[in-house]
């Protein structure tokens, strides 16, 4: 099983730092595919759990995506140093409310997404796919930064 795990890792990373320059579309779904492989093999998902997981991992994900972007993009633009420094205590705080309830949105969506997966992976596997989606990500990171132009 180790060796599964050691040879899909090698796989991933090669595939990632092959990736010549497609645009940002197909590279977010390349990393997609990488993660869904990833994912799966780390929480070694039946078919019938697979079935079942990656539509409400899918769900979980957009909607997550949704209220990071979409939502925060209104008062990110707001935070660079000119603005930041024009913005009155009443906006600044207004601002940091609009911040606490898109964590809280973020939070509420995960807190609902593990509960829906109770009923169809087991605690511990649960608690692998956190685990896996920090190592994805630490794995996604760390080939980035050895992948990207130097200055």
């Amino acid at each position: 099983m180790k060796t599964n795990k050691l040879l899909f890792l090698i796989i991933v990373l090669i595939s990632i730092h092959s990736f010549s320059q497609p645009n940002f579309r197909e590279k977010k779904e390349q990393i997609k595919a990488l993660k869904v492989g990833f994912i799966t093999t780390e929480l070694s998902l039946t078919t019938d759990e697979a079935m079942k997981f990656w539509p409400l991992y899918n769900t979980f994900e957009e909607k997550q995506n949704e209220i990071r972007s979409h939502k925060m993009k209104s008062f990110i633009n707001r935070m660079d140093e000119d603005n930041l420094d024009k913005l009155s205590e009443k906006e600044a705080s207004a601002l940091l409310n609009q911040m606490e309830s898109n964590d809280d949105q973020l939070y509420l969506n995960r807190k609902k997404f593990i509960t829906s997966l109770k009923g169809v992976i087991s605690p511990i596997k649960i608690l692998k796919l956190k685990r896996a989606e920090e190592n994805f990500n630490k794995k996604l990171l760390q080939q980035y930064r050895e992948n990207r132009p130097r200055k």
